[in-house]
């Protein structure tokens, strides 16, 4: 994934710096009629067709009328099936119980961040450099957190993929399914590639406590 560097076909396009510091297209397709004008190696390059692209964006829209409660959903479910990692927050590594968890306001600021992440890339998900870039970002920045490990990332699919159906109900149909399992496998993967570089980078004493 990392070789696939492909550039935007648009070395006039204006850029805004969000507060993340990656660069993001002051104009994203968002349009059907804008699909013949998203770079054909950035969706090669995530594993999505430029329709698929767009229904995705349209789809995520769903999401972001839930984005707190998909959030909370998606860590409710990722807890049970990996609990080691719900050991490493603090603020609610001891709570047993679901509905203790979905009314925690440290999970649920927690999710909000995370559910944003996730949201800049999937709006942007035609935008590769500007995808790649946030992702690799992100996943430098997990190099601070003792103890957790470039694969947790991985943990989190099938979680987010449950709880995308939860929200969604009847309009999370296969054909669906399968665009955010591709789109997700690759925003996990890129977060944690953008780690383990950043590890490799840091020398063998950096990973001690991973």
């Amino acid at each position: 994934m990392g070789c696939l560097h492909s550039k935007p076909n648009s070395a006039k396009e204006k850029y805004i710096m969000p507060s993340n510091g990656s660069r993001r297209p002051a104009n994203d397709a968002t349009d059907e009629s804008d699909i013949s004008n998203l770079a054909k190696g950035h969706i090669n390059a995530v594993g999505i067709s430029y329709r698929q692209a767009f229904s995705l964006k349209q789809s995520w829209k769903g999401i972001k009328r839930r984005m707190e409660d998909t959030g909370i959903e998606m860590f409710v479910r990722l807890f049970k099936t990996s609990p080691p990692l719900q050991a490493m927050f603090q603020s609610f590594k001891d709570i047993k119980s679901d509905d203790e968890l979905r009314g925690n306001e440290a999970l649920e600021n927690h999710a909000t961040l995370v559910m944003n992440t996730l949201d800049d890339a999937i709006t942007h998900i035609d935008n590769y450099d500007y995808v790649k870039e946030l992702l690799s970002k992100t996943g430098v920045s997990h190099t601070k957190f003792d103890h957790f490990k470039p694969d947790y990332f991985l943990a989190i699919k099938e979680p987010f993929l449950e709880a995308v159906r939860v929200t969604l109900g009847d309009r999370y149909t296969d054909n669906m399914q399968n665009i955010y399992t591709i789109a997700i496998t690759f925003i996990l993967q890129t977060l944690k590639e953008g780690m383990e570089e950043a590890l490799n980078d840091l020398g063998p004493g950096a990973a001690k406590n991973v």
